[in-house]
């Protein structure tokens, strides 16, 4: 049976991380104080305004306690090195993620408007991507270069997607091996792919070498055919749900 029209669907974690709220003790054991938790969250504002910043620098702990004017010594209290920092600023960030774009995947789509619905989400998660580019292509380089840490974060936030996007397909999500399963993780590795390659400053003089003015509209393009395809591979396991 297939799900019914605009029904809402349930199931698909929030792809924030568990510690989004912060920390409550620090590395020492000791439970964190008002003065405490300011500190850190001090840290992390500082962490993300220079990752997100225009200034392109390299991220460094001693950077980072200049900017807030403590010693390393303090912040190795809350952050032992900087993936440790950088994954609690992911955290930060990935909580905006649910109502920039993945909140779109939890009402099922109409079939009438797939084509739509398909463009649109991916158009939020380009957006959310530009937005926060720096940091998510520093979460994927440390992955890609092998820091468990890192494949386990993008693994975490990255499970809850291509299960919604299995439930579009009125598709259960009890086993990983299942068509739709395998269709969905292929759906979301290739806009993903999307969003690293054209969110990297070194795309825009790729194109530029290449004579391509007009680097927006090759975006647009390809974002085109990725909904195109989604809404092929949704509307098709759609018809074999009924069956």
């Amino acid at each position: 049976m297939s799900l019914a029209q605009n029904e809402t669907i349930s199931g698909g974690e929030s792809v924030s991380a568990q510690n989004g709220d912060g920390a409550t003790h620090n590395l020492q054991g000791q439970r964190l104080g008002r003065k405490g938790q300011a500190t850190r969250e001090s840290i992390l504002t500082a962490a993300l305004r220079m990752i997100e910043g225009a200034d392109d620098a390299p991220l460094t702990l001693s950077a980072v306690a200049r900017e807030v004017s403590v010693t390393l010594t303090t912040l190795y209290i809350y952050f032992p090195d900087l993936g440790e920092l950088v994954l609690a600023a992911l955290d930060r960030v990935m909580h905006a993620a649910d109502a920039a774009f993945v909140d779109r995947l939890r009402t099922r789509w109409p079939d009438e408007t797939l084509g739509e619905c398909c463009l649109a989400f991916l158009r939020a998660h380009l957006a959310f991507w530009r937005q926060h580019a720096r940091i998510l292509q520093m979460r994927n380089s440390h992955a890609d270069a092998g820091d468990i840490r890192f494949l386990a974060y993008r693994n975490r936030v990255t499970i809850p997607i291509i299960e919604l996007m299995v439930m579009q397909m009125d598709a259960r999500t009890e086993s990983v091996h299942t068509p739709q399963m395998h269709l969905a993780t292929v759906l979301v590795m290739g806009f993903e792919r999307i969003a690293t390659v054209t969110t990297n400053p070194v795309f825009q003089r790729a194109m530029s070498d290449r004579g391509v003015e007009d680097a927006a509209g090759y975006i647009e393009d390809m974002i085109s055919a990725e909904a195109e395809m989604m809404a092929v591979m949704i509307t098709r396991q759609r018809r074999l749900a009924v069956h």
